[in-house]
């Protein structure tokens, strides 16, 4: 073989030549074989078909590289599907109710949701609509606003926002009384898997106490509705095996208390399903048991968690209805918060932007008032901790001695740092009280749920009569939407000039559900059967 450089010819030795011809052969084979795309070209080529097939495909063979999550991510977002409010309260720190709010209530449209048989006191009951906490979830998919509804009539429905009519259904073993949470699942090849609801339940209405297995949380595809899996609420010193709780979840790891009393910690990955207590389940990391003999002693069988937890810095908090805020530590892995009421804690509790909690108080097993605390973690898990509690008149009603039963709602999602932070929330003597909870009231002190230690109070804006109300009021913006035992009231706050205007309420609807403001529409499930969607016609 002969090269020529410089004009001049050279040749080449046989040893000279082998090499020459091996680089020339290892030229021809590497694009073949496709060992000469780095993950940075490949990508490159990815974007620019920008298919999910594409991505996926890059996925597969680069699952390492720094580019795999980005193609995750770039994958998910030509579904076209946005989560508006995926889990109750809207976020991990449960204070964000919707985006724009109405003038007016006008009923835009109504559909019948259904009815279900479940037992009630010791006897069957029939349930109608959807009732506490009902709040639905709010999506945007290509372009279409969508609603997820839990029923009474045991389905999980997806609905056309705009129609009210139902795009598919999947039926549980019992009435759906709790929201469910949305979990977008980066991992999932295909799309069915990429969305999914964690939706609890009733334990079932043909199920025993003492049964091995209730599978009262579940998870459904949200593009399907096709069931994915299934856990089992073990039986406990709880009376109830239901799931009333919307799942906190965190990157790929679900927190939730469920009302047999147990903090689980889990994957809802459906990949990751194992064999656990007899039949395939989400893989569970650990397991807290959130009461003790002394709770026990004092609430017999109502241990039950009802409320969702709220994410605070690297805590995940928990109001139990043993009578404990609990504070699970991401970091850890152990319950490190403990704060003690004694008495029942149904609401969710709301994070303020100084890093705070508001939490809801029945009253019930304890001598004191319900109310509301604002509990600052940072200062420890005692009395220290509270930086005010709001009581409220203990009256009874139907079978709640007083207190809080709902959850309050915060404005810290909507205004500026120079604007007011207020609370809100309904009592069951039928009255919204709205006051400041970022300002204590000088010189003011109250006894707290125990009967005898005293608290500071915040600053009162309004205490405005409404109606007996177990619901969850929420603020959007300078809009209060309040639903009680015989109506919804809409309400337009001024914080600059302190004032408060009723600007509209419904005839009379029995509503335990709460709400969410979705686009100028309020959407609200009702104990009539119906779920409504009011607004300015």
């Amino acid at each position: 073989m002969i090269l020529r450089l410089k004009n001049k010819p050279q040749v080449l030795s046989i040893s000279s030549f082998k090499a020459v011809a091996t680089l020339c052969l290892i030229a021809l084979i590497l694009p073949l074989s496709g060992y000469t795309q780095s993950p940075k070209r490949a990508f490159k080529k990815a974007t620019k078909k920008n298919t999910a097939s594409a991505y996926t495909q890059f996925i597969k063979k680069y699952p390492s590289s720094k580019f795999a999550q980005k193609a995750k991510l770039y994958r998910t977002a030509l579904d076209s599907i946005e989560i508006v409010i995926g889990t109750y309260l809207g976020n991990e720190k449960r204070n964000y109710y919707g985006n724009k709010a109405p003038n007016k209530l006008d009923t835009i449209w109504k559909i019948y949701l259904g009815e279900g048989i479940s037992p009630a006191y010791g006897k069957d009951k029939l349930w109608k609509g959807a009732g506490w906490t009902g709040q639905p979830l709010a999506v945007r998919e290509k372009g279409k606003n969508i609603l997820i509804q839990g029923a009474f009539d045991y389905n999980l429905k997806k609905i056309d926002a705009e129609t009210g009519k139902i795009i598919w259904q999947t039926k549980f073993d019992d009435i759906l009384k709790g929201t469910g949470s949305i979990w977008v699942n980066h991992n999932a090849e295909n799309i069915e898997n990429r969305y999914i609801i964690i939706q609890g339940s009733r334990k079932g209405r043909y199920a025993k106490p003492n049964d091995k297995h209730v599978t009262s949380l579940r998870a459904v595809s949200y593009t399907s509705g096709k069931l994915l899996w299934k856990l089992n609420v073990k039986k406990t010193d709880s009376y109830s095996r239901d799931v009333d709780g919307s799942a906190l979840v965190i990157k790929d790891t679900a927190y939730l208390a469920l009302e047999n009393g147990i903090f689980t910690v889990f994957s809802p990955d459906p990949k990751k399903q194992e064999l656990l207590d007899g039949m395939m389940q989400p893989k569970v990391y650990k397991e807290h048991i959130y009461y003790n003999k002394k709770d026990i002693a004092l609430h017999g069988g109502d241990l039950v968690a009802e409320s969702s937890p709220a994410l605070l810095g690297n805590r995940v908090f928990t109001p139990s209805g043993s009578g404990h805020v609990y504070g699970y530590n991401t970091l850890t892995g152990k319950t490190d918060f403990d704060f003690y009421t004694g008495t029942d804690l149904n609401g969710s509790p709301a994070v303020t932007n100084d890093s705070c909690l508001i939490v809801t108080v029945e009253k019930q097993y304890m001598p004191g008032p319900g109310g509301v605390f604002k509990l600052n973690p940072a200062k420890g898990d005692g009395k220290a901790c509270v930086e005010w509690f709001y009581p409220v008149p203990s009256e009874k009603w139907i079978h709640w001695e007083g207190g809080i039963i709902g959850s309050a709602a915060i404005n810290d999602a909507y205004v500026d740092k120079n604007t007011a932070k207020i609370t809100v929330f309904s009592d069951i003597t039928g009255h919204l009280h709205i006051v400041r909870h970022d300002k204590i009231a000088e010189g003011k002190m109250a006894i707290g749920p125990d009967g005898k230690t005293k608290y500071p109070v915040p600053q009162v804006l309004f205490i405005e009569e409404t109606v007996p109300a177990i619901s969850s009021p929420i603020i959007v913006g300078n809009k209060i939407i309040v639903a009680t035992d015989r109506g919804l009231f809409l309400y337009e706050i001024d914080l600059k000039n302190n004032t408060l205007k009723r600007l509209d309420k419904t005839h009379s609807l029995e509503l335990d559900a709460t709400p969410i403001a979705f686009d100028g529409k309020i959407y609200i499930a009702c104990r009539n059967g119906f779920m409504y969607c009011f607004g300015q016609k």
